[in-house]
């Protein structure tokens, strides 16, 4: 079972690997759900851990070359990045709405080396991480 579900998810291609999204969250918790059973059970239960399994690694690949050729589809599974802070200014109530303690931005700030005021603007992305982008240097 071990070396089926590393081909079929090898044959997924990188996204399952490289991105990690939330629908891409789902896929592996189902898949681990549907291989337990093949893989705690006897033989029997082979044949449908590897269908259930080769079904979610398919569907999560159709919704991949979906969500990369229509970016409407790709804004709703995937989602939108998101303005926490523009021009040194902390968006207080966004960081609220979306459930980010401020730390996380002065975090995400320490970690582009920018301070607050030489930020431009800040973006929380639909994976969860904070983007900096500095403001350009004045000459």
């Amino acid at each position: 079972m071990y070396a089926l579900l590393l081909v079929l998810i090898r044959v997924s291609g990188r996204r399952t690997v490289g991105q990690f999204t939330p629908f891409d969250l789902l896929v592996v918790m189902l898949l681990s759900e549907s291989v337990s059973n093949a893989l705690s059970g006897g033989d029997d239960s082979l044949g449908a851990g590897l269908l259930s399994a080769a079904t979610l690694i398919g569907l999560n690949l159709v919704v991949g070359m979906v969500t990369a050729r229509s970016g409407a589809v790709h804004a709703v599974l995937e989602g939108e990045p998101v303005l926490i802070g523009k021009d040194g200014h902390i968006f207080r109530q966004m960081l609220r709405k979306q459930h980010v303690p401020e730390s996380d931005l002065h975090q995400a700030l320490r970690e582009s080396d920018c301070e607050l005021q030489a930020m431009q603007c800040a973006f929380l992305e639909p994976d969860g991480k904070i983007s900096i982008l500095k403001k350009p240097p004045i000459d």
